[in-house]
């Protein structure tokens, strides 16, 4: 048996793209999977398909900009497992606008989504996992952390963040706890329905002509936690073979 089928994964933004995909596919593998989203009548209502199939799976209500929230959210697993494996911080937001709309409060909630949730995330966990002396955090950024384009400066800005903090993080824990960077391409998700400028829209729906199912990050993101505990996949860029990005 391999030894991911008992690890215990926690999910933020498990409420439906690439999160939601991910928790299916690994408690479907046998893994542990606890969820975590606002929307917690679809987390609920995930957490019963999989349970339908025999997999395992725990719903928390779970706001990442809360770090107290993000706090709780790693208690419950530890209560209810006894330990926590990897942390995926997934939750995520991308409302695209050229800078001089002046969106300023959409650039805020990237922020504190996008950056600040994936740090609440870290804050969370690594003590967890410094005392188990093992552990896996896995940070989901974006192909936009590599390159910028037009509508998407501020969004990108904060997937740069996410990998910095990542690569930073990798360095400084080494040992036992394990540090992966997902980047995913143009995948189909709900993330441009957060898209309230028009340009933006318009781009983005040209772009996601050739989008990958989220069960293609999903997959990525097993290959990494099924590594043997001394090999640390550190990064992932998953794209449409025919993405020019």
């Amino acid at each position: 048996m391999n030894t991911s089928k008992r690890k215990v994964v926690l999910i933020t933004g498990a409420s439906s793209g690439i999160g939601e995909a991910t928790a299916a596919h690994l408690a479907a593998h046998g893994m542990h999977v606890v969820l975590g989203a606002r929307r917690t009548d679809r987390l609920e209502t995930l957490a019963a398909r999989i349970g339908a199939d025999h997999g395992s799976a725990d719903v928390v209500p779970l706001d990442v900009t809360r770090l107290d929230n993000v706090r709780q959210f790693v208690d419950f697993a530890l209560d209810r497992h006894g330990r926590v494996d990897v942390m995926l911080n997934n939750a995520g937001v991308m409302p695209l606008s050229k800078l001089e709309a002046l969106k300023v409060d959409e650039w805020n909630r990237m922020i504190d989504v996008n950056v600040r949730g994936v740090l609440h995330g870290i804050a969370a966990a690594l003590p967890v996992m410094r005392r188990q002396g093992s552990g896996q955090i896995i940070n989901m950024a974006s192909i936009g952390a590599y390159t910028v384009s037009p509508t998407a400066a501020v969004y990108c800005a904060t997937k740069f963040a996410v990998a910095a903090i990542t690569e930073g993080l990798r360095q400084e824990v080494g040992g036992d706890i394990r540090v992966t960077l997902v980047s995913p391409g143009v995948v189909e998700s709900e993330l441009a329905d957060s898209i309230s400028d028009a340009a933006g829209r318009a781009e983005m729906r040209a772009y996601r002509q050739i989008a990958l199912k989220p069960d293609a990050i999903a997959r990525a993101i097993r290959f990494a936690i099924e590594q043997p505990a001394d090999v640390d996949v550190s990064e992932l860029i998953v794209r449409p073979t025919a993405s020019p990005f």
